[in-house]
């Protein structure tokens, strides 16, 4: 058994002082506050592992290429495309471990990896046919964090169904059935689960909606929803109905069916997905200028909030958790639309990709500890309790996941991550 020592930590839903937290085969045994100090101290505040929930960890190598210019979602899209056309699963590898690094960094304990990079360039499958999948389950493995593969079913360019050309086809099986004889190829470890994705109503024509969905029953199983208007747009022109009418006309919305943006809803929408997970991706909305979505609303219906870095303009699930709230305060002209617990929990949905036993300081649960400094520049005189609003990703010291440490003296203990970034890139 291992046990550590904390001033403070969050626990059961709120701040506890002097927490002790001993752990053994890398699940935590036991929580105890108002203790007496043990183990090895843990100086600052604790809190539950980080999950994010959302993505794309090729566009990584994008971040400070593309946030001086004009131009769209769309725009954006063709500079994406062209690193996805460059990127073979020895490059997918070197940078995803990277990136995975630095979620470690941050205090991720957990990935939910939205991947649809699957084959050569020119949409030939590799001799492993889920060589790039493979890549990204190793990468995360070499992090030591754990991984959620999204496996993405992506058939189409539009919403009108026109075939995937150029980098595009990369991303295709031909169809359903060949997307599953790949995808039944992949295998789950320890450290990784493999669920599923339905790209975005652009992506996969409604007539196979109902059998995808089927076919996946009980995954975690993710899908782009209403990031921009023109999807909504192209949706009503070609079905009549939003995109969120359209998956649940096909049952796509099940119980671990996620949500991804949830951008531009209707109030029909926001009814719809009263009973999902939600995913928001706040600085990567904001980065590409897609909108507020009702995070509010959705809580308020039901929903259960979770967060994403997305495109990885920023890696940081304070600053997620921090906009969040923030973007609401400014769509709504008023302050506390969340509480901190609130906010803490969306940053820890673990529950989202399908690790319903991490997430909380609890007995029971998976050992992953994020010990956030409390002397820093930018936490340094903040109330504990609110100290997650005032904190930056440089200001996490030691991350513990599954009971093994993994960051510690804000390095992580096997990746030279800065170094890796730039030889990846």
């Amino acid at each position: 058994m291992t046990t550590f020592f904390s001033p403070y930590a969050w626990t059961g839903g709120r701040l506890a002082r002097n927490v002790r937290i001993d752990v053994s085969d890398g699940t935590i045994d036991a929580v105890t506050p108002d203790a007496a100090p043990a183990g090895e101290r843990l100086d600052g505040l604790v809190l539950p592992g980080f999950a994010n929930v959302h993505s794309h960890a090729f566009h990584r190598a994008l971040r400070g290429r593309t946030q001086g210019n004009r131009g769209s979602f769309w725009t954006w899209r063709d500079l994406m495309y062209e690193v996805a056309g460059r990127l073979d699963p020895d490059g997918y590898y070197r940078l995803a471990r990277a990136v995975y690094g630095e979620m470690a960094l941050s205090g991720i304990t957990a990935v939910g990896e939205f991947h649809y990079l699957h084959h050569d360039p020119e949409g030939r499958p590799y001799a492993d046919p889920n060589a790039m999948g493979h890549a990204l389950i190793a990468a995360a493995a070499d992090a030591g964090i754990r991984i959620t593969l999204l496996d993405t079913l992506y058939l189409t360019s539009g919403v009108d169904g026109k075939p995937l050309d150029g980098v595009q086809r990369r991303f295709g099986d031909g169809d359903l059935d060949g997307w599953s004889a790949r995808t039944d190829l992949l295998r789950a470890d320890q450290h990784s689960k493999i669920g599923a994705a339905l790209h975005s109503v652009r992506a996969v024509p409604h007539e196979v909606m109902s059998t995808f969905a089927d076919r996946t029953d009980g995954l975690p199983v993710h899908v782009h929803l209403s990031e921009q208007r023109a999807e909504n747009e192209q949706c009503q022109a070609v079905h009549g109905c939003t995109p969120a009418e359209l998956l649940a006309a096909h049952g796509v919305w099940r119980p671990a069916t996620v949500a991804v943006h949830a951008t531009h809803l209707t109030d029909r929408d926001v009814e719809i997905l009263g009973d999902q997970h939600v995913c928001f991706c706040p600085t990567t909305e904001r980065d590409l200028a897609d909108g507020i979505g009702p995070a509010r609303r959705l809580a308020d219906a039901g929903a259960r909030l979770s967060l994403g870095s997305d495109s990885h303009a920023v890696i940081d699930m304070f600053e997620e958790l921090r906009a969040l709230e923030m973007n609401e305060r400014l769509a709504s002209e008023e302050r506390g639309r969340f509480t901190v617990g609130d906010l803490v929990g969306a940053a820890t949905g673990h529950a989202a990709i399908g690790w319903s036993d991490a997430g909380e300081i609890a007995a029971g649960k998976r050992a992953d500890l994020v010990c956030v400094r409390l002397d820093g520049v930018h936490t340094a005189g903040s109330d504990p309790a609110q100290a997650v609003l005032a904190a930056t990703a440089s200001d996490v010291t030691h991350v513990i996941a599954d009971g093994r440490t993994i960051v510690a003296d804000g390095r992580h203990t096997s990746i030279d991550v800065a170094r890796e970034l730039v030889e990846a890139r």
